[in-house]
Parts: C-alpha cells; sequence; structure tokens
C-alpha cells in the first residue's frame, strides 16, 4: 500500500489529528530502533522505522489515546 493511503488510514484511525499522529510515529519508531519486535511482517533492517510504526497504527496493531 502506497505511503499516502497508509497515512490517511492512520489519520482516520487517530480522528484527523495529525500531531497525534506525528508524535504516535516518531515514539513506536524509536522504540523499534531501540529494539522492540515490529507488530506488523516487515523488517526493521529493511524498511524505515517510522514507516513500520506508520503501518502498525494504520493496520490498529497499535492504540493511540490522546492522554496528556
Amino acid at each position: 500500500m502506497k505511503i499516502e493511503k497508509l497515512a490517511a488510514k492512520a489519520l482516520e484511525r487517530l480522528d484527523y489529528n495529525r500531531y497525534l499522529l506525528a508524535a504516535a510515529v516518531g515514539k513506536r519508531a524509536e522504540e523499534i530502533a531501540a529494539g522492540a519486535t515490529p507488530m506488523v511482517n516487515m523488517d526493521p533492517k529493511v524498511e524505515k522505522f517510522t514507516d513500520i510504526a506508520l503501518v502498525e497504527i494504520a493496520e490498529g496493531k497499535i492504540i493511540i489515546t490522546d492522554e496528556g
């Protein structure tokens, strides 16, 4: 799936809150970079950490809440 479609799907899951999506992708990408196992079938040695995080959010593998 193209990155634009993934971003749109992830945004829909977060009530179109771009700032929340950016923060969530950044935080999850850091976790993957630090060695966390991706929740989707993507290889962190090949794929970008941010792309993996975006797919996880778009597919609903990670639930993001706006508590802060």
